[in-house]
């Protein structure tokens, strides 16, 4: 039996609309474009920073995981480029099944070039995770 990953779907956007997004969120004039699509799936925008920033706020400090992404947070280079990825979120769920990505990919895939930089797919599939490095493990 084959397992069903789980998906969950980014938008990449400029500097200046992720600073527009984390100010005014999805009433970011940028993004205007994204939402009622959006809201047809049932999907949110959440940026990838706030996301790694509550996460380590609920975190045991000596967990991996939360060494990886607090060492990733503090270097400037690597914080801007997370601030600039904008996660969505389907009926609230961080990662969803793959008819829910496919649909809303298709909705989302002719932005892409205008108010979305990029879009990319991430799974639950273990073999497509980054491991976590040495430096961070016990």
């Amino acid at each position: 039996m084959t397992a069903e990953w789980q998906h969950q779907l980014r938008l990449y956007v400029s500097e200046d609309t992720a600073e527009a997004f984390a100010r005014q969120g999805a009433a970011a004039p940028a993004l205007r474009a994204v939402a009622p699509i959006l809201a047809a799936h049932d999907a949110v925008m959440v940026s990838q920073l706030a996301a790694f920033e509550a996460y380590l706020a609920e975190a045991a400090p000596e967990d991996p995981l939360a060494r990886w992404t607090a060492a990733a947070l503090a270097d400037p280079a690597k914080r801007a480029k997370h601030a600039q990825a904008i996660a969505l979120r389907i009926g609230g769920a961080e990662v969803y099944g793959k008819d829910a990505a496919d649909a809303l990919e298709a909705a989302l895939r002719p932005l892409v070039g205008g108010p979305i930089e990029r879009l990319s797919r991430h799974d639950t599939n273990p073999a497509n995770t980054l491991p976590i490095p040495a430096e961070h493990r016990a």
